[in-house]
């Protein structure tokens, strides 16, 4: 399973792609199930910037933190939990164990989230969800 935005699908918050020819190298002759948990959870593209507020994706999951736009504060926490449950569906659907996905994202970082604005340690929501599940997450930076 892998970010679409580092597959070079245009599904960025900012309507662009973070095509990876690492990632595409990586990943040559392996089958690939691309994922975008905040578009397929129908948040549009493009689409105002989201930072996680008082925590990490796991508080989130916890009820400690939400998702909220950038500017204007609006909470998106119940449609980026939505997406996280669908990248879980089909991880499951597909049997997969690992997934590559797109660092600093509120959805996808492994490592790194912006949290009100401030990159910090920690986890986004999908990535909280799947390693919850028993899957194992890496970063993009890792390759």
């Amino acid at each position: 399973m892998v970010s679409a935005c580092l597959l070079g699908e245009a599904c960025r918050y900012d309507g662009r792609s973070q095509r990876s020819e690492r990632v595409l190298a990586a990943l040559e002759g392996k089958a690939v199930i691309p994922i975008c948990p905040e578009a397929a959870a129908g948040l549009g593209i493009p689409r105002p910037p989201v930072d996680l507020a008082g925590g990490t994706g796991v508080d989130v999951w916890a009820g400690r933190a939400r998702a909220l736009t950038r500017e204007t504060r609006e909470d998106r926490t119940a449609a980026f939990q939505d997406g996280a449950r669908q990248a879980l569906e089909a991880a499951r659907r597909f049997d997969v164990t690992v997934a590559l996905l797109k660092e600093k994202s509120p959805s996808c970082g492994s490592q790194r989230v912006y949290e009100s604005g401030v990159l910090r340690p920690g986890e986004g929501i999908t990535t909280a969800l799947l390693r919850a599940d028993g899957r194992t997450v890496v970063s993009d930076e890792d390759l």
